[in-house]
């Protein structure tokens, strides 16, 4: 076992271990320690503890200190630097006429370095515009193209569904989501509604998705024939997931009746693992909603 103490560079970043080198570390303390990006200030997410060792990465780097008033002012001094910083980039972008859209300005506590965190469609050639910001800022300058959904995850917002953005809130890490968890879920396939405002699908989808799976493994598929408490048998015409509730038609005589049953007073075989069919329209228009990356860029090389 390792002791450890857990500190996280962004709100809603990585969780880092570090070794607690004997102080005495309460969650919610700033701490200076020393990344491969150079000297940085984190907040401890929680004091020590020990972890298996086999979830630490060696050499585990220790604390330096607890973070003074002094690094706090200096933090603070950082953050209005990085506004400056900013502005200045948007104005060398634009005298390059580079398509790029800037994000964030971000320096690190020791002014050792400056990264500028940008989207774009395609590769860009910013070689001269990190000449030009070298010139007037004297210091190492990276530029780092990230993704529509890490730059959502920094800038925050609100989802349609009223709250803010889970990204921004509380996930550390983006999850794979495909469109066969809208499917699944018996969603419109209406991009407006299940894409999030990065302009892919909503990471919520996921959230819910082990549910949802689990409850259509005991229901029966549309167009199954079932069997009706009254020995009469019907053709699934629709099925409600989360209110296991089956609509199905049966024939009476000539004619045909619509009901509803609840799916235990049912006889059918559940499918185990039901097939989930999207056509090749839906999958056309959805692919590019489709994120797999499941890894922020935004905390790379911490």
């Amino acid at each position: 076992m390792t002791k450890v103490v857990g500190v996280r560079f962004r709100n809603t970043g990585k969780i880092y271990y570090f070794d607690p080198a004997g102080f005495q570390i309460e969650a919610g303390n700033h701490v200076i320690v020393e990344t491969v990006r150079g000297v940085e200030i984190g907040n401890v997410i929680f004091s020590s503890k020990e972890v298996e060792d086999d979830s630490v990465i060696q050499p585990l780097k220790s604390i330096i200190r607890i973070a003074t008033a002094e690094d706090e002012k200096v933090m603070e001094k950082n953050r209005e630097k990085e506004k400056e910083a900013f502005q200045i980039c948007l104005e060398k972008i634009a005298k390059h006429n580079l398509e790029m859209k800037l994000v964030e300005a971000e320096y690190t506590f020791d002014n050792n370095k400056l990264l500028f965190y940008f989207t774009a469609d395609g590769r860009i050639d910013f070689r001269e515009l990190v000449k030009d910001l070298a010139a007037v800022f004297r210091t190492r300058i990276e530029l780092r193209q990230i993704g529509v959904r890490d730059e959502t995850k920094i800038l925050g917002g609100v989802g349609i569904c009223g709250r803010a953005l889970c990204c921004h809130t509380y996930l550390t890490d983006f999850v794979p989501v495909s469109i066969k968890m809208a499917k699944e879920q018996n969603l419109s396939l209406n991009p407006s509604k299940i894409s999030g405002v990065c302009g892919r699908l909503m990471c919520c989808l996921k959230n819910e998705q082990e549910t949802y799976e689990y409850l259509n493994s005991h229901l029966p598929g549309i167009g199954d024939y079932v069997t009706t408490p009254d020995g009469l048998k019907a053709v699934v015409q629709s099925v409600s997931v989360l209110r296991q509730m089956i609509k199905v038609i049966v024939e009476l005589d000539d004619e045909k009746e619509a009901r509803e049953y609840k799916v235990s007073e049912l006889k059918f075989r559940p499918r185990r693992h039901r097939d989930v069919k999207i056509s090749k329209e839906e999958l056309k228009e959805l692919k590019e909603l489709e994120d797999h990356g499941g890894k922020s860029k935004i905390d790379d090389g911490k």
